[in-house]
């Protein structure tokens, strides 16, 4: 459990939605909360974005696929009296961490307060979906729905009947993760979904490294959306 050790002092854990990636939308309280860790873990990529926040850090990294492992890790530190910066880009509990590090320590039974308790706080970030309507000129003015691509953690069955429940809603949509080297069918089983309640003159904006040095934003339509190079 997660109060096992009270002996030492509590442990704690920010985890930081750090933006787009570049430093202008990066908050104040998310560097606050990276200086006062003593280890920051997170994706490779994410860590190499934030790089000069690192000095005199202890840092854990992983590649890919390995958030779950992640979140132990992190919790094992913190367990240990560590304060520990958990960082993902964006939102933390927006297809971030927040949500595997909670489900970590109600496993091991923490009770937020109780005497011995890891720390948590959550320190919110701009998300793809703001940066990218930000960029296109498409303000989220209206409601609209957010729906991962990615079935690494979620059946494919739940994904298209979320997409489905989305597209005939007349949501906007924003798609996070659409495709990657080994996932290359399931955007056009989403456009497949999408054309039941769509036209294809549908706008649709493709943005890439929202805010970082390869920035690309391409605006064009259901029909021909797959036409262009999309990845995560």
């Amino acid at each position: 459990m997660s109060q096992r050790h009270s002996g030492r002092r509590p442990g704690a854990l920010h985890l930081v939605g750090f933006g787009p990636g570049h430093a202008d939308h990066l908050t104040f309280r998310a560097r606050q909360a990276i200086a006062e860790s003593d280890v920051v873990v997170g994706y490779t990529t994410y860590i190499r974005l934030i790089a000069e926040l690192l000095d005199g850090k202890e840092v854990v990294q992983t590649g890919m696929t390995e958030e779950v492992s992640r979140a132990r890790v992190a919790v094992d530190l913190a367990e240990q009296g560590r304060r520990v910066a958990v960082v993902s880009s964006g939102d933390a509990g927006i297809y971030g961490m927040a949500g595997l590090i909670y489900e970590v320590l109600h496993e091991r039974g923490w009770r937020p307060g109780a005497p011995g308790a890891v720390r948590v706080e959550v320190v919110p970030g701009v998300s793809a979906l703001n940066a990218a309507a930000a960029l296109v000129g498409a303000p989220l003015m209206n409601d609209f729905a957010a729906v991962s691509l990615s079935d690494h953690l979620t059946p494919w069955e739940v994904i298209a009947r979320r997409m489905e429940a989305a597209a005939a809603g007349d949501f906007v949509i924003a798609l996070y993760n659409p495709a990657s080297g080994r996932r290359t069918w399931q955007l056009a089983a989403a456009c497949e979904i999408l054309r039941r309640h769509r036209p294809g003159t549908t706008p649709v904006a493709v943005v890439k490294g929202a805010y970082r040095d390869r920035q690309q934003v391409t605006v064009t339509d259901l029909d021909r959306l797959l036409d262009h190079e999309i990845g995560m």
